[in-house]
């Protein structure tokens, strides 16, 4: 038996053995799931936190190979990546190049954020600008054979006058894919850059807008992902859209519903938690397949207490507990994060969700990451 770890509100027995879920299964058949995935940093470049970050490139692919071998889709180059808050477009750009590259190889699917961010963050920015910007990342992700997701812009929303400026935008861009994308709103939770996104700062009048995009080109729009932590809206919204437009529910808190769906619909799903869940969500699926909701909601919903807490306020630094977590499971050999934001969370959260984890099964390795733990207290001097 693991020997108990000092965690700060108390000793912690680790589990003894860890979910037993090998790859190979193969891709649920009901719903499409797609895990959005983290960066590995390189922990020994010499670089400051203004600097380009310095990326783990075999780790990184390694860890969508992971994905990928479970039967999950990965999406690429997402706010999980640290889009943002970390990596900036050209590592983005590589990012893609090579995860496209590695799906290829491997029979993976795979989709990629397009956003704006070669743009600049202060200062003026037109709508012209966000265009050039939009349709420069739209290329790169086409060429390379990759579904486009078109992810909020922080660009478009500072240049943007009101919800006109929105449908002509989107218009534009839609008319300039040659294939269906997912569009993606991302609430102010996630990036408090995204107020008001769609023009409006009322969620009714924003919705309008982002089913009136939808409604004038439907065969443009493969999906969308709603990131806004609110169930009832992500339901309304599901329900009044064209027919063929799927819901990729984005909402951290309350995925097992809103997978398992009701008499009128479900949503498909594109989530950070999928992440550090990526084994057991994919199992929980294929569950759902064969019609077993209760089978599929036995196993989806002792996991929300994590995500809930990986995603509490502020909720843009889940990301520091999404690669903690990996860290722990043995994905990484190191809890370092481009842009540093390794700090970004307490020692005390961290504690707390090594213990959600580790509760859940989650660690193939429950020793390693028992280790690993009292590591890191041990370095921020809180072993006991």
């Amino acid at each position: 038996m693991t020997a108990p770890v000092p965690l700060p509100r108390g000793p912690y027995t680790p589990r003894a053995t860890p979910l037993d879920l090998p790859p190979g299964a193969g891709a649920p058949s009901s719903r499409t799931v797609f895990s959005a995935a983290h960066v590995v940093a390189d922990p020994y470049a010499d670089i400051g936190p203004d600097d380009p970050a310095a990326v783990d490139w075999e780790a990184t692919l390694a860890f969508r190979r992971h994905l990928w071998s479970h039967g999950l889709g990965v999406a690429e180059a997402m706010d999980t990546a640290q889009r943002g808050m970390g990596l900036d477009w050209a590592g983005a750009a590589e990012l893609i190049r090579r995860s496209a590259a590695e799906a290829k190889a491997v029979g993976g699917r795979i989709a990629c954020g397009v956003g704006t961010d070669q743009l600049p963050t202060t200062g003026e920015v037109t709508l012209a600008d966000v265009r050039v910007a939009y349709e420069e990342q739209l290329a790169l992700a086409e060429e390379h054979g990759v579904q486009p997701i078109l992810m909020a812009s922080r660009a478009l929303a500072r240049a943007a006058r009101g919800p006109e400026d929105y449908l002509a935008t989107y218009a534009h861009l839609l008319r300039q894919a040659s294939e269906p994308v997912v569009l993606h709103w991302l609430g102010p939770m996630f990036d408090p850059a995204l107020e008001g996104y769609w023009g409006s700062t009322g969620l009714d009048e924003a919705t309008d807008t982002f089913l009136k995009v939808i409604a004038e080109h439907p065969d443009k729009v493969d999906g969308i992902k709603i990131s806004l932590l609110d169930a009832a809206r992500e339901i309304d919204v599901r329900r009044r859209l064209p027919g063929g437009v799927r819901c990729y529910t984005g909402d951290d808190f309350n995925y097992p519903e809103l997978i398992a769906g009701d008499e009128r619909g479900f949503s498909h799903a594109l989530l950070g938690i999928f992440d550090p869940l990526g084994p057991l969500a994919a199992h929980a699926v294929r569950v759902l397949d064969t019609g077993d909701v209760a089978g599929f909601r036995a196993l989806l919903d002792p996991t929300v207490e994590l995500s809930r807490h990986l995603f509490q306020r502020p909720t843009r630094f889940y990301k520091t507990g999404v690669v903690f977590l990996a860290w722990l499971a043995g994905h990484q050999d190191h809890f370092t994060m481009v842009g540093g934001l390794q700090s970004a969370r307490s020692l005390p959260h961290l504690a707390t969700a090594y213990e959600l984890a580790d509760g859940l099964g989650l660690f193939p390795d429950p020793e390693l990451a028992a280790h690993r733990m009292r590591a890191l207290l041990a370095v921020h001097g809180g072993a006991r």
